[in-house]
């Protein structure tokens, strides 16, 4: 008998290697994409991750409710739980390599610190989806909190074109990622 969509859950629950092998197949890109997002500081234990994930979906079939979410959604969920468990554990082992980089003076300083450096290389890396411009708008808008004036004055543009260059901007971003999601 073949694995099919419609057979899948029922012959998982058997616990039929080939419906785990068919879930892999099929759902596979769900589990990478997830990890890849919570875990891309923690490459080398991005593998590891997916294996408990897998396990996990193995050992936990029986609790998965189709009345409650579509096999999608709920992968989806294990591994984004999953991924944060592994992202909690192995962040607090970045971190303490990487104190000797860092000028601290209290704990509360090394996880501020620590949030800075990962949201502005999220930061950075979302905004060299922008045209240069953009992004040296986007810079003085968010990021030094400057005033719309200030910035139209220091680039030579009017008011309304920082607006446009804002909304339009933000659009971009919003399509990129919109499409990273599918």
């Amino acid at each position: 008998m073949n694995i099919t969509e419609e057979n899948f859950i029922s012959r998982l629950k058997n616990k039929d290697e080939k419906a785990l092998e068919y879930v892999i197949d099929s759902y596979g890109w769900i589990i990478k994409t997830v990890v890849k997002k919570h875990l891309s500081k923690l490459e080398n234990h991005q593998d590891e991750c997916i294996n408990d994930i897998i396990l996990a979906i193995w050992n936990n079939i029986e609790r998965f409710d189709e009345n409650k979410s579509s096999f999608k959604n709920w992968v989806g969920g294990i591994s984004k739980y999953k991924s944060i468990d592994y992202s909690r554990k192995y962040s607090e082992r970045v971190s303490i390599e990487n104190i000797e980089n860092l000028s601290i003076s209290s704990k509360y300083d090394i996880h501020e610190e620590v949030i800075k450096e990962d949201l502005s290389e999220e930061l950075e890396g979302m905004l060299n989806q922008l045209k240069p411009k953009d992004k040296e708008l986007f810079i003085k808008l968010y990021v030094k909190e400057q005033e719309i004036d200030e910035i139209a004055l220091d680039m030579g543009i009017n008011r309304d074109a920082v607006y446009n260059r804002v909304s339009r901007g933000k659009k971009k971003l919003r399509d990129i990622f919109k499409s990273k999601e599918r």
